[in-house]
């Protein structure tokens, strides 16, 4: 499932501390172009024009982009403790900037690796980590009688419902990962003697969890 799924942010997002007098504050927003990151890099730096430093890290799925940079931090101290967080928790198409007001007391290089370190998992925190997987939109048409046995069967077997329209019939309209819908399409078919099984009408990544 690896190449269909992957773990992201789910909300842009801020959070901050201090050590030393020093106030690190990491900003982190979900990004799906280099372009968006470099965007959202520039806004967080002309809000925090009169900060010491606005480190920066950025992960893009699409291309396998990662970068970084120091902004006048010792080399190593900053951005790469800071994509050095995003590559161990695991996330992608995701930007962070921690940006630092200097107290006066200087941190030291492992000082400054931890600060740094540290503001983007508070950042990563604050934004929230959610799995994305390609998922199907399916739907069902089925009797009212049926109808109670699959509107259980979808969320217990992995589906989110999205719609319900009642006619003639029932049309349930609901999303599960790819990977498990032949499995729900075969359970489906066998639970209802072959009278129903599932349309799909597209495939687009979505939250999972």
């Amino acid at each position: 499932m690896a190449q269909n799924s992957y773990k992201t942010i789910r909300t842009q997002a801020q959070d901050e501390y201090i050590v030393k007098k020093s106030r690190f504050i990491g900003h982190i927003k979900p990004v799906t172009t280099a372009e968006e990151a470099l965007e959202f890099i520039a806004q967080v730096s002309k809000k925090h024009w009169d900060a010491t430093h606005n480190v920066y890290a950025y992960v893009i799925r699409e291309g396998g982009i990662k970068r970084y940079s120091d902004d006048g931090e010792p080399q190593g101290t900053a951005g790469i403790p800071v994509l050095d967080v995003l590559e161990k928790t695991g996330v992608t198409d995701c930007a962070v900037v921690v940006t630092r007001y200097f107290g006066g007391i200087m941190l030291g290089a492992g000082g400054l690796v931890r600060a740094y370190s540290h503001s983007a998992s508070i950042a990563v925190a604050a934004g929230g980590i959610v799995t994305r997987a390609m998922c199907a939109r399916l739907k069902v048409t089925c009797d009212y009688y049926f109808y109670g046995k699959l509107s259980s069967l979808v969320p217990e077997s992995g589906g989110v419902i999205e719609d319900t329209i009642f006619e003639d019939n029932v049309t349930l309209i609901f999303r599960m990962p790819l990977e498990i819908v032949d499995g729900f399409n075969a359970k489906l078919i066998d639970i209802s003697n072959g009278r129903y099984s599932v349309t799909k009408t597209e495939e687009f990544f979505a939250d999972i969890d």
